[in-house]
């Protein structure tokens, strides 16, 4: 898969690194020729000096030829531009943003070419209520530029739907059990794998879906 990170900051090498060690073929877009020489030393990819923002750059850099952008500069207009650009100009089939401040998280949609907005803070916060709350419906990523999103929650004791199927938990369209992990191992669901107290469900909904109608199904009964 050819990778372009655009950004040559400390987010954007560590990416690179890492898309490169699962052999990946990545390339930097950084537009100060000091930082380049600085650290293209120390992150074995190539590196391209240029302005990810300016169109001429991007096909200069073989953009059309790209399957992922990731835009992981430190300044958010900056973000927009690039994937903007990235879809509509040479249509990237995946465009990944980072989201610097979590106040500009709404802008990161389609409308701006993203596909998957990942915002640092966001991201930590679902982490931390995913890891202690229990019964308590949590956000961890959004897709499609916001129209899918992944949720989890933990069952907890009382749970009305403890001891139920997958197949017969009578979710809403647009929602759907992908996985659960059980006892630290992940398993893939079937529509007879029957539900217990500690299961952390993971699901996929769409935006048709409101999160309260995944509430009111999987929460403790009163």
């Amino acid at each position: 898969m050819k990778v372009a990170v655009a950004g040559g900051g400390s987010v954007g090498m560590a990416v690179a690194a890492d898309l490169k060690e699962h052999g990946h073929d990545v390339f930097i877009l950084e537009v100060d020729p000091e930082q380049v020489a600085r650290f293209q030393p120390h992150v074995d990819v190539r590196w391209i000096v240029a302005d990810a923002c300016e169109v001429s750059s991007l096909k200069a850099a073989g953009m059309a030829e790209v399957d992922v952008m990731v835009a992981a500069t430190g300044d958010d207009e900056d973000n927009l531009v690039i994937s903007l650009l990235s879809k509509q100009e040479f249509a990237v089939p995946r465009v990944i943003a980072r989201v610097n401040h979590p106040r500009n998280h709404w802008l990161f949609n389609e409308s701006w070419g993203v596909d998957v907005a990942v915002s640092t803070p966001q991201l930590l916060a679902g982490l931390v209520e995913e890891a202690v709350s229990v019964g308590v419906l949590v956000r961890l990523l959004q897709f499609e530029g916001g129209n899918t999103r992944l949720v989890e929650m933990t069952l907890a004791e009382g749970s009305s739907i403890r001891g139920s199927a997958v197949g017969d938990l009578g979710l809403p369209r647009g929602a759907a059990v992908v996985a659960l992990v059980r006892d630290a191992h992940v398993v893939v669901p079937r529509s007879d794998t029957v539900l217990d107290v500690g299961d952390e469900l993971m699901l996929l909904v769409s935006n048709q879906t409101e999160d309260e109608e995944i509430r009111q199904l999987l929460a403790p009964s009163t």
